[in-house]
């Protein structure tokens, strides 16, 4: 964890007080190598809120726009981000991912791929995908209250035990969307956790 991404944790933190954060299942998130937290979105506070706890960085995909604004980008740039051209090449997001997570770090995703506020937005492989060619495991994470941000509720952020299917020798094609499929239903299933 770089001094940047510490310090930039810690102003989430300060920032984030308003909404009383707090983390559950920390214990399961694997401190060592290749990880994928794959939790749901439904706000802005998600990404911040997702890894103010955990003990290790937290990289992001973040669409690229975001980093042309002015002192925006260049923030995310040093806690770890790196952008994602969603209406372009997908498959240039993906690599750059298993390049991360080959270098035996951690990235947080959002399998549905966008903030989704009903829950019922199509999932996307990618979780899958690179769970399988890095052959990572893939922690499930619930975020519950984020949603009423503007009330200043309690956020929960719940983290599941790793999904370990893609470890050993990846996935076959014809698992990789019933494996994304039970990522979202573990995201899901957490949420009882959080009350």
């Amino acid at each position: 964890m770089t001094a940047i991404y510490r310090f930039g944790r810690g102003v989430c933190r300060l920032m984030l007080l308003p909404w009383r954060v707090r983390a559950l299942g920390i214990e399961r998130v694997p401190l060592h190598g290749p990880l994928i937290v794959a939790a749901n979105h439904i706000s802005y506070l998600d990404p911040p809120a997702l890894g103010i706890y955990l003990p290790r960085m937290l990289h992001y995909m973040a669409k690229r726009e975001l980093f042309a604004v002015p002192g925006l980008g260049a923030a995310i740039a040093a806690v770890g981000a790196y952008p994602v051209d969603r209406g372009g090449n997908p498959m240039a997001a993906i690599r750059r991912s298993v390049e991360v997570l080959r270098e035996g770090k951690a990235i947080a995703i959002f399998p549905e791929g966008t903030r989704n506020f009903d829950g019922r937005a199509p999932i996307q492989s990618g979780v899958s995908l690179l769970a399988s060619l890095a052959r990572a495991p893939v922690v499930p994470a619930c975020i519950v209250g984020s949603d009423r941000a503007r009330r200043l509720a309690r956020v929960t952020v719940v983290y599941g035990e790793p999904l370990l299917d893609a470890c050993a020798n990846g996935l076959a094609r014809e698992d990789i969307e019933p494996f994304a499929q039970r990522v979202m239903a573990a995201i899901r299933a957490l949420r009882a956790e959080a009350a």
